[in-house]
């Protein structure tokens, strides 16, 4: 409803009140800071396959932890346990191959004892490497003497060589006998590494094409220097390295070539929110981010935490111990019920017909989505796509669990798992509405705890831009955390930035936060 004339005159030629607080004749209402965070769905026990169940939900009761840590860890493990040894044929006839890679993430604060959730969770695949490593060891020592002994007989040979040929008689002999030398190589099977140049983990992969994990126990590092400068081919080489199927070449001076026929790699690790969410924040916009490398991680997990807490203290469920690391021990091998078929060069299996028809129903549903929610973001799109191998992947992972532990027949991947899979695919898709509508404003977070700091009294009206992140408060460490909060607080009128005339010292002019009085009339 408009103003009456005479009312709109008199506002019109009133001097503005002079208050303590802010400035400017007329603040609006502070708008409410929209929600950080929708909601996520949570890891119910019946989505994990029962001969892990009693494993993962000891290590959660526990810890007091959201299971989800401990699940996301397991199944990303077990992929890169699986790797190569065995693909799945998603469709009824077409040659379309997935490899059980998976990428992986746990998100959450640094009290939440990430850390001991993921490293509680790999233990069998740590025992695995731990194993192979003493095997290897016992391979060096005796590969060292054979090399020895392949001296010592390469230099009789030799000698008997320069005799027949000062003799003139055949060399038929000393040829045979060298061709027949052969020495193989101790070679180490290696199931993760936590760290290495693009160049050596290529060179493990040639000892390796079953592939393996890269553990990395805070990941932001490891996006951070695949964003730098001159590493864009490790950039492309990891991107490569996700879909487990294709081959990676390098050509290096002074290295020469190495030919890696096939990539298949694993990754796993942890984030914190606000980095999370600085890095999809660039992503989103066209940073070195934009390449579909964040889509990769199709298993991230960003749970809410429980407020409540109980005191637990108990020794760890041994018989769901060992029988998980029976599971992890038996899949590192040869995989039962998995076969080379006709065109193939790796084992693989195909759904069962019950499991294929809900495959095809949900993969129709997902098709459907692709297509036709035009208002679908971009990197959700993008992201939602990959889920056309997570699901079978998913699924194939499930079915090998109950196989090897004995409560599935080997064959054809069941419709259970099939069912499971989708239940999971659901389920990641919420944490990942979570990771993008975090990364929208990267600023809310640092933005929530300016106003705890204001109403407190700690932030003053007229205060420098400077004064607010020299304490060092919990998500205000740097200029640029407490400047994202800044614009989100004018933007929903919480303050005004001006410039000062001068700096603090008689320097170059500096921001100054101007706040809306309206702030503290409900105080």
């Amino acid at each position: 409803m408009p103003l009456p004339s005479d009312l709109r005159e008199k506002l019109k030629n009133k001097e503005p009140e002079q208050t303590s607080v802010g400035t400017g004749p007329d603040w609006p209402d502070p708008t409410e800071l929209p929600d950080e965070l929708p909601s996520v769905k949570k890891l119910e026990q019946g989505m994990i396959p029962a001969p892990l169940r009693g494993w993962l939900m000891d290590i959660s009761d526990r810890m007091q932890i959201p299971p989800d840590f401990s699940a996301a860890a397991a199944v990303v493990a077990l992929g890169s346990v699986i790797g190569r040894g065995s693909g799945i044929h998603p469709k009824r006839h077409d040659d379309w191959l997935v490899i059980p890679n998976l990428w992986g993430m746990v998100v959450g604060r640094p009290s939440l004892m990430k850390t001991p959730a993921i490293t509680e969770a790999q233990r069998p695949l740590a025992r695995l490497e731990a194993e192979a490593r003493e095997a290897h060891q016992a391979k060096a020592q005796d590969y060292e003497f054979d090399k020895e002994v392949m001296k010592a007989t390469k230099t009789a040979i030799g000698e008997e060589l320069k005799r027949a040929v000062k003799n003139g008689t055949p060399t038929d002999d000393a040829r045979a006998k060298m061709q027949a030398l052969q020495l193989e190589e101790a070679v180490r099977r290696r199931f993760y590494t936590q760290d290495g140049t693009t160049e050596k983990i290529g060179e493990l992969l040639n000892q390796n094409p079953r592939g393996f994990l890269v553990n990395r126990d805070e990941l932001i590092g490891w996006f951070r220097s695949l964003d730098r400068d001159g590493r864009e081919g490790d950039r492309a080489f990891y991107l490569e390295a996700w879909n487990g199927t294709r081959g990676f070449t390098y050509d290096r001076i002074g290295r020469g070539t190495l030919d890696i026929p096939a990539l298949c790699l694993g990754v796993f690790g942890a984030m914190t929110p606000g980095r999370l969410s600085d890095y999809a924040y660039q992503a989103q916009r066209g940073g070195n981010g934009d390449d579909g490398l964040l889509q990769r991680f199709q298993v991230l997990v960003w749970p809410d935490n429980s407020d409540e807490w109980v005191n637990i203290d108990r020794f760890p469920d041994t018989s769901e111990k060992k029988r998980t690391w029976a599971i992890f021990k038996a899949l590192s091998g040869a995989i039962p019920g998995a076969t080379v078929q006709e065109g193939d060069d790796l084992p693989s299996l195909r759904f069962s017909p019950s499991a294929q028809e809900i495959f095809d129903d949900w993969r129709g549903e997902l098709e459907i989505r692709l297509r036709g929610e035009h208002g679908m973001p971009p990197e959700m799109e993008s992201h939602l796509a990959k889920y056309r191998s997570l699901m079978p992947t998913l699924a194939l992972i499930f079915h090998l669990v109950e196989v090897v532990d004995g409560t599935t027949e080997p064959g054809p991947v069941s419709e259970r798992a099939a069912v499971m899979a989708a239940a999971w695919c659901d389920y990641l898709e919420s944490h990942a509405h979570r990771l993008y509508a975090g990364a929208t404003m990267p600023g809310v977070q640092a933005a929530r705890e300016i106003i705890k700091h204001i109403r407190r009294g700690d932030i003053k009206d007229s205060c420098s831009v400077r004064e607010l992140w020299r304490p060092q408060w919990s998500k205000l460490a740097t200029s640029d955390e407490v400047k994202a909060g800044l614009e989100v607080l004018e933007q929903y009128d919480w303050l005004n930035l001006e410039k000062s005339a001068t700096g603090e010292r008689g320097g170059r002019p500096s921001e100054i936060v101007r706040l809306n009085p309206k702030i503290f009339s409900d105080s």
